[in-house]
């Protein structure tokens, strides 16, 4: 059984990952690999291997020599005499590692052994790891060395010798201003093709600020996405666009558009994705082969040494790997020779929208944040425990922190503060930047690192974990006192990561006083800031499109989330507009739930009316759940053979929603946002608020063959797509677009109308004025 379950495909793919990750992370010396003995129990165990004489017995890799590798001589690494702690835990670690796989005889291990549990690649890792491990030495000449080096050059690094300072301000920076002044002009230009308007007849105040964005979801959201944006591309509507938000594998679409690979096309982004993700990201032949052989290897593993080296309080761990997997897999072009130092660092892409050319990508990340200890007694504190009152205090404390990268900021909403992205990676503090010791500043953290935080879903708590099982647990009998057992323990699982963010260092230290009185006191005292993929607290980057001074008349948002319906992420934005006070945003907006009264969206309202960030993260939280919940029993009543409402139908290719500037409150009377009917887009004259537009990733009757529910393949954990399935993906996905194109046109039509018309009125207010005022200080000439 154990054997035939490893040796699926999808199982090899995670087993590559996880051999690989050995040599990455430093495994080997502390860890044991489970692999699998043949049926008749034959072959000898080789030195270091202990072996269970029964059939289908397990191997076990034990403990590493206990002598020293041969690369370490006289108490020295072969990584240099560094005082860095990260780098010298990480070189020892790497020599460990190295040692331990390249100790073993694979000679000696049965013919029929090593065909059946190690592929030929797994041969070579010795071979790999040893060259990885002169690329990463750090004596004079080495890859390592020069990449180190030329931290210090300001002419391939010219950020390094400038200065920057923590903006505390909630208005945008003054780069993303300018932009946006810029980008008015292609667009007011771009409108008139699309609408088919003479371009004399458009007033720039009258074109609507239109932003898209794309859900979480691995590689079936990065493949989906680039669908959806090339049909908005050829259809003219992305060129009318002011800004485009990712989360997760959307970050990396916007990532990619904006790289050479792509060249601003996505056409040739998906032929990039076809001629690149045949391969899964962590197969140890080809990753390791990119990061071994020049010019990749500097390429990848440039940003890698700068933050060991010049952070040396920083960890490395699984997500700086992954992100170094990705990168190989995503940045690097067919042929594997044309990387282009200039895809490393996100504020170059500044060259593709400086001129407003392009939209403005905003790339996603959060902190979780739990401060149990803000919150403990001081016998607590001694004690080193914590109450269960204490306990559910914390519980309600903790939310989750949204940053945003652009090609100019790094930067919080609920700290009202950020930095210039050039300035990503190095330390701060009392709000100004720390030179190193040479006075140099560190160069610009790199892509590949951003690219694992943003993908970074498997650092997700033991709560999310176990939400994604739970069905399965509470379909088997015997499991349903387990799962009441877990439920009763949810309020510690939602504390806890069981891999480790990544962290970047925390521009906020020596800033308390400062920043707005909400934020959390640990937030002054933590070296770093520990980010993960922002799908833990919504799969779609609604919130900074919402941000002030961005003034988003529509949202067009492609959801290609993997649960669009039982999470309904789109009504998880109600309440954030409520606490943040955004007016305009469409309460209620989002899947249907057959169960929900008036009285049920009354008391959302009300629970939506918190008094701080914490509090409003909480009840969103709990609505969420509750959602979950509904969903779940809906889906029951249908299996049931239970009818549903007519009113309540399911959502199609294409929904619009329209709110409303009027004051919301809990009462009855509260105005409620529109969800249009296909053709009457008429109505959006009337209410003034935002527009949403949304295409969630449904399967379609006119592309066969893939299904986003079904097709394995589609999976947010599977990291290969054959180019005949990338083919069906974005099939699927301009097939839903061409659903709902014609009616996203007559939405822009109208909210373009709706803008021009109160201008008109405006303006006509304003001359009745002017003219009111010149005949007080001249008189009736006539009288």
């Amino acid at each position: 059984m154990i054997r035939r379950i490893l040796t699926t495909p999808r199982r090899r793919s995670r087993c590559s990952l996880i051999l690989l990750s050995f040599p990455l992370l430093g495994y080997g010396a502390h860890q044991r690999q489970t692999i699998i003995y043949n049926d008749s129990g034959k072959g000898k165990a080789p030195p270091g291997w202990e072996a269970d004489k029964s059939k289908d017995a397990i191997l076990k890799l034990s403990d590493a020599p206990e002598s020293e590798p041969e690369s370490v001589e006289n108490g020295r690494s072969w990584f240099g005499d560094d005082n860095s702690p990260a780098w010298a835990m990480f070189s020892s670690s790497f020599a460990s590692a190295g040692a331990s796989i390249s100790s073993i005889e694979w000679s000696n291990i049965g013919d029929n052994i090593t065909d059946f549990i190690m592929p030929d690649w797994a041969k070579a890792l010795p071979g790999f790891v040893k060259k990885l491990q002169l690329e990463l030495e750090m004596a004079p000449g080495s890859l390592a060395d020069e990449i180190w080096q030329e931290s210090s050059d300001p002419y391939i690094n010219p950020e390094i010798i400038r200065s920057a300072r923590v903006r505390i301000g909630k208005e945008l920076c003054k780069e993303e201003q300018n932009f946006q002044d810029r980008r008015k002009e292609f667009v007011t230009l771009a409108l008139a093709r699309y609408l088919g308007i003479s371009e004399g007849e458009i007033d720039p105040e009258d074109v609507p600020t239109i932003a898209m964005c794309g859900s979480g979801g691995g590689l079936r959201a990065l493949v989906a996405g680039t669908g959806s944006y090339l049909s908005a591309q050829e259809a003219g509507l992305f060129d009318c666009i002011t800004y485009t938000a990712g989360v997760s594998g959307s970050c990396w679409l916007q990532a990619l558009f904006h790289s050479s690979v792509a060249g601003q096309n996505h056409q040739k982004l998906v032929e990039h994705l076809k001629r690149r993700l045949g391969v899964h990201i962590a197969f140890p032949p080809a990753a390791l082969n990119l990061l071994t052989s020049a010019p990749t290897n500097k390429f990848l593993l440039s940003g890698f040494v700068e933050k060991l080296k010049g952070d040396p309080d920083a960890d490395f761990g699984v997500v700086d790997a992954y992100g170094l997997l990705l990168a190989a897999r995503l940045l690097v072009p067919r042929g594997e020779l044309g990387v282009d130092a200039r895809d490393l660092k996100l504020s170059n892409q500044r060259a593709f929208v400086d001129d407003g050319a392009n939209p403005l990508p905003i790339y996603t990340a959060v902190r979780h944040e739990i401060p149990l200890d803000e919150v403990k007694t001081i016998k607590e504190e001694i004690d080193g425990a914590a109450s269960p009152e204490t306990k559910e205090l914390a519980k309600q404390e903790s939310w989750f922190q949204w940053f945003e990268f652009t090609p100019y900021e790094f930067w919080c909403e609920e700290l009202d503060a950020g930095i210039p992205t050039w300035s990503l990676g190095r330390k701060f503090q009392d709000g100004t930047d720390v030179p190193r010791e040479n006075g140099f500043m560190l160069p610009e953290l790199r892509v590949p690192q951003l690219l694992g935080i943003f993908g970074s879903a498997f650092c997700a708590t033991l709560s999310h974990y176990y939400k994604e099982i739970r069905p399965i647990v509470q379909g088997i009998a015997m499991l349903n006192g387990v799962d009441d057992l877990i439920e009763e323990r949810n309020d510690d699982l939602i504390k806890v990561h069981p891999i480790d963010p990544a962290s970047i260092p925390n521009f906020c230290l020596g800033l308390e006083g400062r920043l707005p009185p909400s934020c959390p006191q640990n937030i002054f005292k933590s070296s770093h800031l520990q980010l993960m993929d922002a799908g833990m607290s919504n799969n779609l980057p609604i919130y900074p499109l919402l941000r002030p001074g961005r003034d988003i008349d529509i949202i067009v948002a492609f959801d290609a989330s993997a649960d669009i319906k039982t999470e309904n992420w789109l009504s998880v934005a109600d309440g954030y507009a409520k606490q943040r006070g955004v007016k305009g945003w469409p309460i209620g907006l989002g899947w249907p739930k057959e169960e929900a009264t008036r009285a049920q969206t009354r008391q959302e309202l009300e629970l939506a009316q918190a008094s701080s960030p914490q509090e409003a993260a909480g009840r969103v939280a709990e609505a969420r759940e509750q959602q979950r919940e509904t969903a779940n029993s809906t889906e029951a009543a249908v299996a049931a053979g239970q009818h549903t409402s007519p009113d309540e139908a399911d959502l199609g290719y294409c929904t619009v929603w329209i709110g409303t500037t009027e004051e919301r409150s809990s009462s009855p009377s509260s105005p409620t946002s529109k969800r249009l009917d296909p053709e009457a887009d008429w109505e959006l004259l009337t209410p003034d608020g935002i527009a949403v537009i949304y295409f969630p990733f449904l399967p379609n009757p006119k592309v066969e063959g893939v299904d986003p529910n079904t097709s394995e393949f589609m999976s947010t954990w599977n990291f290969v797509y054959t180019p005949e399935q990338i083919d069906k993906v974005v099939a699927l996905a301009r097939a839903n677009f061409e659903e709902g194109k014609e009616q996203t046109k007559r939405c822009v039509k109208a909210v373009y109308e709706r803008k021009r018309n109160a201008r008109l009125v405006r303006e006509e207010k304003e001359m009745v004025e002017r003219w009111r005022r010149r005949m007080e200080r001249g008189g009736d000439h006539f009288g």
